[in-house]
């Protein structure tokens, strides 16, 4: 049996329990493969027909108590996330400059649960062949992540073209007449400080409750009409540490995997204005209100 058939079975015994420490639960091996092939898939670049190249060396930033417990048999551990990469790979019919790399290394920031998976293209074999496969999936790279960016610039552009226009057909108030302008009521002004939210595609969205799930399935809190996304695909949870507010963003083994700010995350805590992606749908965040 192996670490991953152990470790899943463990991993799926804690999501059962409905009292488990959802903030301090040990990252587990399948998280870590399921972020590696999101990975892949989303750092995939076209080189010509047929010829679909992927990073093929993985960083794996863990927590350090993370990372203790898993250097343990770190051997056994990389070599079966290599084999689920190149399994991956295989079932995608995709191509890697060189051999498949996995490093755990310790992130001295993460807390418990918390990983960032850091993907590469590295030349691991001799011959010119490679080298040039490297240069040319890092210039495909590029031309796709300056797309990306123009893309995103546009649609921030028409966003704000938008606002606008909705500001500009709002009523304003007459000066002339007393009873056009009336300032906030004190209830009125704590309604519109009201926590943490999200604003998907100009619509906002507060986050009210204490486990609000996303995803492409209608019995998600936040339905996300994208065919990049999974039907259960990443989950916001809310707690408070006295009188810090914590939200934590953790990706419920989605196939395209969960981005922040431009990173795949497994399971990250969030600030205002980051930016969650599924699929090709942005998500921004706020917490103040």
């Amino acid at each position: 049996m192996g670490v991953f058939d152990k470790l899943e079975r463990g991993l799926e015994r804690a999501v059962k329990q409905p009292f488990a420490r959802v903030f301090k639960a040990e990252v587990q091996p399948v998280e870590i493969a399921s972020a590696m092939r999101g990975a892949m898939d989303d750092r995939a670049a076209v080189l010509g027909p047929g010829r679909t190249m992927v990073p093929n060396v993985f960083t794996i930033e863990l927590a350090e108590s993370d990372y203790e417990r898993l250097a343990s048999y770190e051997h056994a551990l990389t070599d079966e996330l290599v084999a689920a990469a190149e399994d991956h790979a295989d079932a995608q019919r995709y191509v890697a400059p060189g051999p498949f790399e996995v490093r755990l290394v310790n992130g001295e920031e993460l807390e418990t649960g918390i990983f960032r998976v850091r993907p590469a293209a590295k030349d691991g074999r001799q011959g010119g062949q490679q080298r040039g496969d490297a240069r040319e999936f890092a210039q495909a790279q590029q031309e796709r992540d300056a797309r990306r960016a123009a893309r995103e610039r546009e649609e921030a552009e028409a966003a704000r073209a938008a606002a606008a226009e909705r500001r500009a057909r709002e009523p304003r108030p007459d000066e002339d007449d007393d009873a056009a302008y009336r300032r906030p009521t004190p209830e009125r002004q704590r309604s519109r400080r009201s926590g943490p939210s999200l604003t998907i595609d100009g619509r906002h969205v507060p986050l009210t409750a204490a486990v609000t799930t996303l995803g492409r399935g209608e019995e998600c809190t936040v339905v996300v009409d994208d065919p990049g996304a999974s039907r259960r695909h990443a989950e916001i949870r809310i707690s408070h540490d006295g009188p810090h507010l914590q939200v934590i963003l953790r990706d419920l083994n989605s196939t395209n995997g969960t981005f922040l700010n431009g990173e795949q995350v497994g399971s990250e805590e969030l600030r205002t204005g980051d930016r969650i992606t599924l699929g090709r749908t942005h998500i921004t965040v706020q917490l103040e209100g």
